[in-house]
């Protein structure tokens, strides 16, 4: 995929960055614009811990809460239906609001809706630790979504900005395995902190404190501010018809399962259907006339973006997925509790630790295309080997189950961080805030549709064993349409 935005600038030429000099803020002229640097500055050495900070606590809040269920319910006398909206409370917050985030980066600067969400996020981790009945607990977490929707794309807009070459895919490298310890190692870590009975399922929220005071403290120094060249408006149309699309199009997904797919639930997809078809209009007739469109549809006349779109909805639809089945097979199927499950997780990690923090050099030698081919290809054949573990599971130990995780995480850690950046390659700098909303919002969304979808292969088997085979070929399905998808992706210098 060779594009402007890959080919060096000539000699005196300005690079193609937003990016600030430092990490204080540019004075802006006249018509709003930033002063363009006339060189990419080198990133300060604490963007990358400070950013992947919020990462990886995003992620853990993902994973962790499954372990604190039981607690959760011993403490509150919650009831299922409770304890489901404090798991998918979470997330579908996160759904709405990441591209009205990605927008207001944009307008207001990206390292300043950064620390807002950073600052809520922690706030919201104190509620959730202290919080006296279910309820508070549930609002909570909704919080918590909607601050790790204001970072979310903040962050894969500050790494898309701050960092060119090389320099950016150890940055991409970085933030994939930051993402997936989070998730490999979130019921892990959750298993360790209710075992020490600190605060028994409240530390697995309280833990975030420390955590995020001390990267809101180095927000300042450590990241530049960047923001779109025009200062976008916000399109409150835009965004009131986004929200509500995405509610009426994740809650069923999230809560349809579980309750057997009443009426109310098929109505909201087709509703959903509906305001995305809608909002898809209202964005290019905004775009057309030099509106100021949440979505910028510029962004679509790119092959490369739409198809990279398509190989994170591939790769999405899987993850969260895999990790619920797991869960399930482990705890019910076999038996283990929330430690023991957790310590299974470790085969994947340890697969996913080898290979992601050197995927930067693997993509430079073989190119991203290749890379992602080769995961996702690997990721298949762990599939099936698990596959083939659970049919001839038998008597045998739950440690057969290790060689196909270990590959399936071996695959995973050589396409997460490519895969992001393929989708983000080809978009100019000041279009970065708003790709990188629509981004996170198909890894979200993509997340609660491979729940919906994989939970009815799984729950529609009757035999633990059988349910989770027939779960794990139908991912590594998933894996070959991806591999396919990269297939089309054009070659990029």
């Amino acid at each position: 995929m060779s594009t402007a935005l890959d080919t060096p600038p000539p000699t005196g030429a300005a690079a193609p960055t937003e990016q600030a000099p430092g990490p204080t803020e540019q004075p802006s002229g006249p018509t709003g614009q930033s002063p363009a640097p006339t060189e990419q500055v080198p990133a300060p050495r604490g963007l990358l811990p400070v950013v992947l900070t919020a990462t990886f606590m995003t992620a853990l809040d993902t994973f962790v809460v499954n372990v604190a269920v039981p607690s959760v319910q011993a403490d509150l006398g919650a009831g299922p239906a409770v304890v489901q909206w404090v798991m998918a409370g979470f997330g579908l917050a996160i759904a709405v609001g990441l591209v009205t985030a990605g927008r207001l980066g944009d307008r207001y600067g990206r390292r300043r809706v950064f620390a807002l969400g950073l600052a809520l996020f922690t706030l919201a981790s104190a509620a959730c630790g202290l919080a006296p009945t279910a309820a508070a607990l549930v609002g909570g977490r909704v919080a918590q979504g909607l601050a790790a929707a204001l970072m979310g794309p903040q962050v894969l807009a500050i790494l898309r900005t701050a960092f060119s070459g090389p320099a950016q895919a150890r940055a991409f490298a970085r933030y994939g395995l930051t993402m997936g310890i989070g998730a490999v190692f979130g019921q892990l870590i959750g298993g360790l902190l209710i075992r020490a009975d600190l605060r028994g399922w409240r530390s697995c929220f309280l833990i975030n404190l420390p955590i995020g005071l001390a990267a809101l403290a180095a927000v300042r120094r450590c990241l530049p501010e960047s923001r779109a060249p025009q200062r976008p408006g916000l399109d409150p149309v835009g965004v009131l018809l986004v929200s509500v699309a995405l509610t009426a199009l994740v809650l069923p997904l999230i809560q349809g399962p579980g309750l057997h797919w009443p009426l109310w639930t098929v109505l909201c997809l087709a509703t959903a259907a509906v305001l995305l078809a809608v909002f898809a209009v209202h964005q290019h007739r905004a775009t057309t006339a030099q509106g100021t469109p949440l979505v910028d549809t510029r962004l679509f006349r790119s092959g490369a973006f739409r198809t990279g779109l398509l190989a994170q909805l591939a790769f999405w639809l899987g993850q969260a997925s895999f990790f619920l089945v797991l869960a399930l097979h482990l705890q019910l199927g076999r038996g283990l509790d929330a430690l023991g499950s957790g310590l299974v997780f470790t085969a994947i990690g340890l697969g996913y630790l080898l290979t992601s923090n050197a995927t930067h050099l693997v993509t430079a030698r073989l190119g991203e295309r290749r890379t992602i081919t080769v995961g996702g290809l690997l990721m298949a054949v762990g599939l099936g080997l698990l596959a083939l573990a659970a049919y001839d599971a038998g008597d045998a130990s739950v440690w057969w189950l290790a060689p196909g995780l270990f590959v399936d995480g071996f695959g995973m850690g050589l396409v997460i961080a490519p895969v992001t950046t393929v989708s983000l390659a080809a978009v100019e700098p000041g279009l970065a805030g708003a790709a990188a909303g629509v981004v996170a919002t198909v890894q979200q969304v993509g997340g609660a549709v491979g729940i919906a979808l994989i939970g009815l292969v799984y729950y529609c088997a009757g035999d633990p064993a059988a349910a989770f085979g027939r779960s794990v070929t139908a991912l590594a399905v998933l894996e070959l349409v991806l591999v396919g998808l990269v297939g089309l992706l054009p070659r990029r210098t």
